[in-house]
C-alpha cells in the first residue's frame, strides 16, 4: 500500500520526476505539500455531459507542470495566485459544491496535489459526497500517480496537446510529451472504461481534449488518428478552437486565433476519419470571458 504521507518527501508525481522533497522546498511545478486553490465554483462551459444545467463543481489548483507559454490561466498556473488550504476544507469545499447541485466535482490542473486530493475526497465520500470525480490534466502525470487515482477518480477529461515532441519542448518546454501522455490515456481508460451516462450527464468514462492550435492542424490530425485508432467509439474526443492569444509571443502564430478554415479542416478531417463521438465548439469561444475570475471565491 503507497504511503501518501511520503509522495511530497521527494516527489515524482509528474513526468519531469524532480524527486523534490517539497516540504523544504518547490520543485518544476511550483508548489510545496500544501494544496493551494484559487476558485471554487460552478462552471458552466466544460463540454454538455460535464457542465450540464446545474454546473460542473470546478475546484482550480494553483501551479502546474507544465509552462505553457500560451497558458490562459497563467495567473494561477505560472504566478502561483492562489489560498493555501488545508485537506479538511478541500473536503469540505467538495461537499458544498455538492450542496449547489454541481453534476460533479472537477479537479482543474490536479497532478502536483494528487496525494492530498485522494485524502480529501475520502474524507468527503465518509460525510456524504457521492457525485462523480472528474480529473481536469494537462496529462504530464506518471502512469503511478494515475494508477493511485483508481477508485478516486470517475472520468478522465485529459489534454493530448502535442504529437510532436519538438512542439512540446518548444511551446511547453517538457520532453517525451506524447509518449507519457498516451500512457496515461491508456491506464485512464483501462480503469474507468467506456462512458456511462445518467440524464444525459457522464457518470465515467473518459473524454480527451485537443485544443487546435494556430499553424498546428497537421500536429492536431495526427492526435485525432492516434485516438480513433487505438480507442474508436470507447472514448469520446473533443475538438477546441477556443485558443485565445493573451500575450505578446515570440511565435508568430500563437499571436493570432485558429482561423474558421483550419478548425473546420480539422473538424472534417476528424469526420472523414469515421469519429462519431466527439465535441465541436461553435460560437464565440475565442474570448477571455471564457477565462474565469481567480478571486478565491468558493474557497
Amino acid at each position: 500500500m503507497i504511503n501518501l504521507s511520503n509522495m511530497y518527501n521527494s516527489c515524482s508525481l509528474c513526468g519531469h520526476n524532480c524527486h523534490v522533497n517539497r516540504y523544504l522546498k518547490r520543485g518544476i511545478c511550483g508548489a510545496s505539500n500544501v494544496l493551494k486553490i484559487a476558485r471554487a465554483s460552478l462552471h458552466y462551459w466544460e463540454e454538455p455531459c460535464i457542465s450540464g444545467k446545474s454546473g460542473s463543481g470546478t475546484i482550480f489548483f494553483s501551479h502546474c507542470s507544465l509552462k505553457c507559454l500560451f497558458c490562459q490561466n497563467k495567473k494561477i498556473s505560472t504566478d502561483g495566485f492562489g489560498k493555501e488550504i488545508t485537506i479538511k476544507r478541500f473536503s469540505e469545499i467538495c461537499l458544498e459544491l455538492q450542496d449547489k447541485k454541481a453534476n460533479n466535482i472537477n479537479l482543474v490542473t490536479p497532478t502536483h496535489y494528487v496525494p492530498s486530493i485522494i485524502k480529501g475526497i475520502k474524507k468527503a465520500r465518509r460525510k456524504g459526497l457521492n457525485i462523480p470525480i472528474v480529473y481536469n490534466t494537462s496529462t504530464y502525470e506518471r502512469r503511478e500517480t494515475i494508477e493511485m487515482l483508481r477508485g478516486t477518480v470517475d472520468i478522465y477529461l485529459p489534454d493530448l496537446k502535442y504529437y510532436d515532441d519538438e512542439i512540446a519542448m518548444k511551446y511547453s518546454h517538457v520532453k517525451n510529451y506524447f509518449a507519457i501522455a498516451k500512457e496515461n490515456i491508456k491506464k485512464m481508460y483501462e480503469q474507468v472504461g467506456k462512458p456511462t451516462f445518467k440524464n444525459g450527464i457522464m457518470q465515467k468514462g473518459v473524454i480527451v481534449r485537443i485544443l487546435l492550435l494556430p499553424g498546428h492542424v497537421d500536429d492536431a490530425k495526427k492526435i485525432v488518428k492516434y485516438l480513433y485508432d487505438t480507442y474508436r467509439d470507447d472514448i469520446y474526443i473533443s475538438i477546441m478552437n477556443q485558443y485565445t492569444p493573451l500575450y505578446d509571443l515570440d511565435y508568430q502564430n500563437l499571436n493570432r486565433r485558429v482561423s474558421d478554415e483550419e478548425y473546420a479542416e480539422l473538424v472534417n478531417y476528424a469526420c472523414d476519419l469515421g469519429v462519431k463521438k466527439a465535441f465541436i465548439q461553435e460560437g464565440e469561444t475565442q474570448s477571455d470571458s471564457f477565462i474565469p475570475a481567480f478571486d478565491l471565491e468558493g474557497i
